[in-house]
């Protein structure tokens, strides 16, 4: 609720500065669980974030440990290859998914160029993933970001789902950089094009499209669906469905099937459904196994390039 470059801080939920003393941190607190009290004619949802804000900074040893993280999830994500297996941090021997090209890189990149241009040529950054800093930039770069993490998170999912799957990040498509596919995912369930986001609050549907405040005049699946034909070309294959990924508070309910759109069945899922999704497949899409799915990874593989 807390923890991404878009989300509130807890210390903007109760309405002090995050140098606030004791007694200014539970006055606040006291005001604002008046002020959103379902009962008083409140919001029930701001009601329960005020008291999670609480439960995050309201004792001295709480309070050390949000600041002390505040930025870790922010941090820099362990280098990925571009031609071996993702492996995370800690030993694990288990089989993991076949895993090529850099997720969230490309992005990383941007936000990085883009945030020292924001502080100003010549100044120096000692941690341009610092949690003040990310705050107080403006939403295009700390979306950019959000973004960057929404992708990491997607792999870190798709590489713990074993050796019958098989993914490419940060996919080229065409020779403009912004437009790339996310993922494109193989496993026996079908072949999905793979979209990570994080729009920083609720999304919901209209017309086989997402919508939203956050959303803005964003077209993400006809977008996803455009950059998923660009790749099928090239590779001569034929994906089975489309996948938009989002935070678990972003939407109301664990997976929305959209139907099909564009010839295509789409769903939107949270994150935390995501392996599930993949091994049980998307409704509609079509099985892929035996001789046809190593066919299809050699294609995928000849064919596709890394931004």
């Amino acid at each position: 609720m807390f923890d991404g470059p878009l989300s509130a801080s807890a210390y903007e939920v109760l309405g002090v500065a995050a140098t606030a003393d004791e007694d200014e941190l539970r006055r606040a607190y006291r005001l604002r669980l008046r002020q959103t009290h379902p009962d008083t004619g409140g919001d029930a949802a701001e009601f329960i974030r005020v008291q999670r804000a609480w439960d995050l900074v309201g004792t001295a040893e709480s309070r050390a440990a949000y600041d002390r993280g505040l930025g870790a999830s922010l941090a820099p994500e362990p280098e990925w290859s571009e031609t071996v297996d993702v492996r995370s941090a800690r030993a694990d021997t288990r089989p993991r998914a076949r895993s090529y090209g850099h997720p969230g890189g490309w992005r990383r990149e941007r936000y990085l160029t883009l945030i020292r241009e924001w502080v100003g040529r010549g100044q120096e950054i000692p941690d341009p993933y610092a949690a003040d800093l990310v705050r107080s930039a403006p939403r295009e770069l700390r979306r950019i970001l959000a973004d960057a993490l929404a992708e990491e998170a997607t792999a870190r999912t798709i590489s713990g789902l074993g050796m019958g799957f098989t993914v490419w990040h940060d996919v080229a498509v065409g020779d403009r950089h912004e437009q790339k596919l996310d993922h494109v995912v193989l496993s026996p369930s079908g072949l999905y094009g793979v979209m990570s986001e994080d729009f920083g609050g609720e999304v919901k549907f209209r017309r086989g499209e997402l919508i939203g405040a956050n959303v803005g005049g964003e077209a993400p699946v006809a977008a996803l669906l455009g950059r998923m034909r660009a790749v099928a070309r090239a590779a001569r294959v034929k994906f089975g469905g489309a996948i938009v990924v989002l935070p678990d508070e972003d939407l109301l309910q664990p997976v929305t099937a959209l139907g099909t759109v564009r010839g295509v069945p789409v769903v939107v899922v949270r994150r935390s459904v995501l392996g599930h999704v993949l091994r049980t497949g998307v409704p509609g899409a079509r099985d892929i196994g035996g001789n046809e799915l190593f066919d299809i990874r050699t294609r995928l593989q000849q064919t596709i390039r890394f931004v």
